[in-house]
């Protein structure tokens, strides 16, 4: 059977040949045949199974309780027709439970056993009533905890949850298989499955594995001390096991609808662990009790609310270069047209010429292609495999794909650009980002809107863009009268932004918008910037000689000069308001954010900080004062402990901006 054997490659064999969303698009179907004709149901059906049984390799564990699987509702009707069966059955109870939401790590579950506070043994699910015994590789995880704090009830339990691949890490060993032509795992949830059962400990110990706690299994008979599902998860954290984070306790569905749909389309692009979904729970567990298990197999009380998958196969056709605004040649992959997360890609980022060499991709590849929320796609590796022989290297051109101006590299950067500031592809990628959100953000600006007025003749640089007129745009294809009005009163609304704006538009190279923000409020106008000397933007804190030398040569350019005479006669901003008050809570101080927040997006928490006066920067150093962590902090971590920086999470930083007294603490 298709689903036997699907199931058999995914549990045992760690090496799916059938995606995700197929496998649970079958499984349905075969659930509905059968429901329409129960003469149908084999005694051997994948219906009727938790997992899969145990490899014969590891020794058998007996769970106290069984391991279940969740039901899936894969939009929000059927997650609300979840809720009217439950209502059907309990009434009123299930308002008065509310429910818990959690992440759905995409990882491998297991059941870690403690006998008096102390890990004694740890299991997979295997068929959900035995699990094979991988003690030895789970003492190797650095997040599964060997003793409970005292809090942590005495006797025997179990402490469930997910073994999980950070990506970052995923990535990297891939990366390395790839290199030395060992097969490469289809996904995160595959690395850290393999990298478990593996025979020899000092393997998965060479892996970095992390580990989410989700429930807690007593012997039968035996009560644990919470009554809710919330209160399980803070017991959990107390104990010292982690938990994952944006967990919510929700009292009606529909705020779990929404905290879902914030999940899925912008928290999830911020994570560094896989998810494929969310855990909807009623919070009640005397509830959980009388609501019970359907058929053995799954528990009524809880459902997984899925998401589209975001990693995908599909083939690499080509590799093509785009030229940036600063000149930078961009290396990107057309691949053949595949469906990730709900949304048909076609391209994705490659970065720069020694990514494409690290991860040995070759035209005509078949490769791995990673979309999470909103984030452009990468390729995460290719399946060496798949090859046939016929698939090519790729380097990158020695003259711009452009203009044909001989590339220029320097040394210790990654970069390669083309010199010439005329290059039209510049002058393309120029306008878009000096019209975008985060410079002069110019409103009904598209990329193809910019393509157009360049290739009519009517925009060449950013100064063009102010001398438009009514009249021209709606001589153009697409432009009617209240489109054309709108967009001029963008357009002359953009001269009002402050010079920090202006100096991130200008594209001068390696300037960011912090590194504008820190030249603006340190110059104050753009005149001050244009004169400044090398060593003076070096006395700016933050700035350093890459940006100082980026800057000077900018200025030192004759069109650079031009670009800023032509947008002063149209009467743009050239100062910055002095907007950071110096009684802020965080007034000079510079601070580093590492990891998944709780509850604040990076850029959410770096607007909050910035406001408050203090500067965000991206490495930790002796002038660091503090470091906000979260969850995976990684490198940042450690080297703030080794240099003796103070180290907050992200309920203290809110604390400091809003009790401006204890920000020296």
């Amino acid at each position: 059977m298709i689903l036997t054997r699907a199931s058999h490659e995914y549990y045992v064999l760690d090496s799916p040949t059938m995606s995700d969303a197929e496998y649970d698009r079958l499984f349905r179907e075969l659930q509905e045949l059968e429901q329409n004709f129960p003469e149908c149901l084999a005694p051997d059906s994948p219906t009727l199974r938790i997992g899969a049984e145990p490899q014969s390799q590891l020794a058998k564990h007996d769970h106290l309780q069984p391991m279940l699987s969740l039901g899936n509702a894969f939009d929000d009707e059927e997650l609300r027709a979840w809720e009217e069966r439950l209502v059907r059955l309990a009434g009123g109870d299930v308002a008065k439970s509310g429910y818990t939401a959690e992440l759905k790590i995409d990882g491998t579950a297991v059941a870690l056993t403690y006998e008096n506070q102390l890990f004694v043994k740890g299991a997979t699910r295997g068929n959900g009533i035995i699990g094979e015994d991988v003690t030895v590789n789970l003492r190797t995880v650095r997040d599964v905890p060997l003793r409970l704090h005292e809090s942590a009830p005495k006797g025997r339990i179990e402490v469930r949850g997910e073994i999980y691949f950070p990506f970052a890490r995923f990535e990297e060993m891939n990366e390395a298989r790839a290199r030395a032509g060992d097969p490469v795992f289809a996904n995160p949830r595959n690395a850290a499955a393999g990298s478990l059962r593996m025979l020899d400990p000092a393997i998965t110990a060479s892996r970095p594995l992390r580990f989410f706690g989700y429930s807690v299994a007593a012997p039968d008979g035996e009560e644990l001390p919470f009554e809710t599902q919330t209160e399980l998860l803070d017991a959990l954290v107390q104990w010292g096991v982690p938990v994952a984070p944006h967990r919510m306790r929700a009292k009606t569905l529909a705020e779990v609808e929404k905290w879902a749909y914030d999940l899925e389309h912008n928290i999830r692009s911020e994570l560094n662990f896989a998810i494929d979904g969310a855990v909807v729970k009623v919070d009640s567990l005397r509830l959980q009790d009388e609501l019970g298990v359907v058929g053995g197999r799954e528990p009524r009380w809880a459902i997984a609310r899925k998401f589209a998958p975001d990693i995908a196969e599909t083939k690499l056709l080509a590799i093509e270069v785009n030229v940036g605004r600063t000149g930078a040649l961009n290396p990107f992959a057309v691949l053949e047209p595949v469906e990730i997360g709900g949304v048909i890609v076609k391209l994705a980022t490659l970065h720069n010429e020694d990514l494409v060499i690290a991860k040995d991709l070759r035209v005509g590849d078949w490769v791995q292609v990673k979309r999470a929320g909103e984030v452009i796609p990468q390729i995460i590796a290719p399946i060496p495999d798949k090859r046939t022989g016929s698939e090519k290297p790729w380097r990158m051109p020695k003259k711009c794909p452009v203009c044909g101006t001989p590339v220029t590299r320097e040394e210790d950067e990654a970069a390669i650009y083309c010199p010439n500031i005329a290059c039209p592809g510049r002058q393309l990628e120029g306008l878009v980002h000096f019209t975008s959100r985060g410079a002069m953000d110019i409103r009904g600006l598209s990329y193809a809107r910019i393509q157009q007025l360049v290739e009519e003749g009517l925009v060449k640089d950013p100064g063009d863009l102010y001398g438009l007129t009514r009249d021209q745009l709606l001589g153009l294809e697409g432009y009617a009268d209240k489109g054309a009005d709108a967009l001029i009163a963008a357009i002359q609304t953009s001269k009002s932004q402050p010079l920090s704006r202006l100096l991130n538009a200008l594209g001068i190279r390696h300037v960011g918008s912090i590194a504008a923000q820190l030249l603006a409020q340190h110059f104050g106008t753009l005149d001050a910037v244009m004169s400044a000397s090398a060593d003076d933007i070096l006395n700016v804190r933050g700035i350093g000689s890459t940006i100082a030398n980026g800057v000077v040569a900018y200025f030192s350019n004759p069109a650079g000069r031009a670009l800023v005479e032509k947008l002063r006669s149209h009467g743009l901003t050239f100062t910055e308001p002095r907007a950071v008050a110096a009684g802020g809570a965080l007034s000079g101080k510079t601070v580093v954010i590492t990891g998944t927040l709780p509850t604040l997006s990076r850029s959410k928490a770096t607007a909050i900080i910035e406001a408050a006066g203090g500067r965000v920067t991206g490495s930790v150093s002796k002038s660091t004062d503090f470091l906000v962590a979260g969850e995976d902090a990684g490198s940042k971590l450690e080297k703030a402990k080794t240099l003796g920086v103070e180290v907050i999470d992200e309920a203290e930083l809110l604390r400091r901006v809003k009790s401006p007294a204890t920000s020296s603490a």
